[in-house]
């Protein structure tokens, strides 16, 4: 029984020496590595030198920073930083932002002075790359100055200037590329043409007038569906072409005013022109009495326009019975001429006249179809007796003279050569 209860305790003893061993193992254990540990971190923070003030700890793979930085970025960072390190179980960051105003400015010049020396180092290829970029810009601009295989291309100056100046924009970008892939910086190409198109995509919308009025004076200006000098008929206006510049259609009305249409209105609009075509017709009417031989009317009339010199034989005059009105039955009489030696509003009223002239002479009322309201009394005026129709007639000049004055003010404002114009006198016609 003793030689039992004495190996009992040796036993025991044994147990507890080898439990006092392994514990005081691993607690040696756990010191030597947040020993390895916050040296590790010392030395990463020591070889990036902007944590030079701040202090650290490991106890049970708990890390604590202490100390103070320039800024808060690098508090953030230095978390990231500490976290990658194995065996860290939890960070406990007590770092402050310095309110030292050195500290916090060395960075910045440290920023600073690197960029000057970068700068300097890349300042010779800078220069030859300018040097190239200038040298291209040069030659396309000199390319553009020329000015026979534009306007030999080009229908117009106008299109012929627009040539230029894509040849001029074409230039330039290409030597752009060509600096840039020099700087090995060809990436920048993209950032630049994106902020562009943004640029130019909201200057468009800004100024959606402008451009439509700018295009539309290309396609004017190709097309041409007008002269100078002619006379048309654009939303309404009436008068003579004087120029088609980049912007408007300048029109000199028959009263003498000037009329700006915007091109883009002009190219939208309902455009007549009456000077395109030599032959141009009149039309007046003049009613007679509802007694009177229709017939007989029509023919007298037809024959009275037919023997004007004035008017042409093909398209031949007509006259036709248009419509019963108020006190007279009234007929439509058409004749043509030649406009560019006959006054159109002359000619209308030298016809007009004779016509009235021929049919009151052949004893046909020409009634007057307004009302008249007159009071009858003892003082009333007695009713002037009706002139004797005269039945001697003579031709009124009916040619372009008078008209003439006004082409010689257009043309007076078209030789202004400081205003451009794209009308050419030999340019296409539409």
């Amino acid at each position: 029984m003793r030689i039992f209860l004495t190996c009992l305790m040796l036993l025991l003893s044994q147990a507890a020496y080898s439990q006092d061993t392994t514990s005081t193992i691993a607690v040696g254990e756990t010191v030597e590595t947040d020993a390895a540990t916050a040296v590790r971190i010392r030395d990463i923070l020591s070889e990036l030198g902007a944590y030079s003030d701040v202090t650290v700890s490991v106890n049970s793979g708990v890390v604590t920073l202490r100390g103070q930085v320039a800024d808060a970025t690098q508090i953030q960072n230095l978390n990231d930083l500490v976290s990658r390190v194995d065996g860290i179980v939890s960070i406990k960051n007590e770092v402050s932002e310095t309110t030292d105003l050195v500290e916090r400015l060395d960075p910045a010049i440290d920023r600073l002075k690197a960029r000057v020396t970068q700068m300097i180092t890349y300042l010779p290829l800078a220069l030859i790359a300018l040097s190239v970029f200038a040298i291209i810009v040069v030659i396309g601009f000199t390319i553009a100055r020329l000015r026979q295989p534009w306007n030999r291309l080009a229908p117009n100056a106008f299109i012929a200037e627009i040539f230029r100046q894509i040849v001029r924009l074409g230039f330039v970008l290409g030597g752009l590329v060509v600096a840039l892939d020099i700087l090995g910086a060809t990436a920048l190409l993209s950032t630049i043409l994106g902020a562009a198109g943004i640029i130019g995509l909201a200057i468009g919308f800004a100024v959606k007038d402008s451009v439509e009025n700018f295009i539309a004076s290309i396609m004017l200006s190709i097309r041409q569906p007008f002269r100078p000098n002619d006379a048309v008929e654009i939303n309404g206006d009436v008068g003579k072409v004087i120029r088609l510049t980049s912007r408007a259609t300048i029109l000199l009305s028959f009263d003498g005013n000037h009329i700006r249409i915007p091109n883009a209105t002009v190219f939208k609009s309902r455009i007549i022109n009456y000077s395109r075509n030599r032959e141009r017709r009149f039309l007046f009417e003049i009613g007679v009495a509802s007694d009177a031989d229709l017939a007989a009317v029509r023919t007298l009339a037809t024959d009275t326009v037919c023997a004007l010199p004035f008017v042409l034989k093909t398209p031949e005059p007509s006259v036709w019975i248009d419509r019963i009105g108020y006190g007279a039955i009234f007929f439509s009489v058409t004749g043509w001429v030649d406009q560019t030696e006959t006054s159109l509003a002359r000619a209308k009223g030298e016809a007009l006249r004779l016509v009235k002239l021929a049919v009151e002479a052949a004893g046909i009322e020409v009634p007057d179809t307004t009302y008249r309201i007159q009071m009858l009394g003892d003082d009333a005026p007695a009713a002037k007796p009706q002139a004797p129709v005269s039945t001697q007639v003579e031709l009124t000049s009916v040619t372009t003279q008078a008209d003439d004055a006004l082409e010689v003010l257009i043309e007076g404002e078209r030789s202004d050569g400081t205003l451009d114009d794209l009308l050419r006198d030999d340019g296409a016609e539409e």
